[in-house]
């Protein structure tokens, strides 16, 4: 018989570990670093703040796909189960994307405001970045039960549909900054793609529906 794992289960010992796990990149990039300044220069390889800024930005990029991937789960394995790790996985997104932001402005530009302004201005790339990373914002700060009941079901299911624009600016963001034809960002964007269209039938249904209505 197959082995079910009940919801509180889930709860109680699902959430730590996946937790755990969804940390353990950030906890690799910093025991990296430790040594970079202790006992191995070259932990990171030659250029450490690029070897961060690419880290980080691929892990955002990841957790923001996995994060899409759990409605089309939830319906594949038909339950509701996936849904509780949602949030985590969204709030790691908004994390790494920190990170990300965190490695550019001090490892690249140490503050510089100024420099930073222009480059935003100047690198399309940067900017269509740090535009992904601004809608990341009002998602993660809107992610508790306590907004879901302020904003009421319908607006928060609405603002949340940024998380599709912010996964289409990523995807973007890294195909323009990896310059010339890489394998990598059109892998990342055929998933992104793929999740897409996983979710149209639903939404070709509800539509009929509404314009039954």
């Amino acid at each position: 018989m197959p082995v079910t794992v009940s919801v509180p289960t889930l709860r109680r010992y699902g959430k730590p570990l996946v937790f755990v796990a969804l940390l353990l990149p950030a906890l690799w990039l910093a025991y990296n670093w430790w040594l970079a300044f202790q006992y191995q220069p070259n932990a990171l390889g030659f250029n450490p703040q690029e070897a961060s800024n690419r880290f980080t930005g691929d892990w955002t990029l990841r957790m923001l796909l996995i994060t899409l991937a759990i409605t089309p789960l939830s319906k594949l394995l038909k339950s509701p189960k996936p849904i509780l790790f949602r949030r985590m996985i969204g709030l790691y997104a908004f994390f790494y994307g920190c990170l990300h932001i965190i490695s550019y402005v001090w490892l690249d530009k140490y503050f510089a405001w100024g420099e930073l302004w222009a480059d935003i201005l100047k690198r399309i790339y940067i900017t269509v970045g740090m535009t992904a990373f601004l809608l990341l914002i009002p998602l993660a700060v809107t992610s508790t039960k306590g907004w879901v009941r302020r904003l009421k079901a319908k607006r928060w299911q609405k603002l949340h549909k940024l998380v599709y624009a912010t996964g289409v600016l990523a995807i973007f963001h890294f195909v323009m900054m990896r310059k010339g034809f890489q394998l990598e960002p059109l892998i990342y964007g055929a998933i992104l793609a793929g999740l897409f269209a996983a979710r149209l039938p639903a939404a070709i249904k509800r539509r009929r529906r509404q314009a039954a209505a």
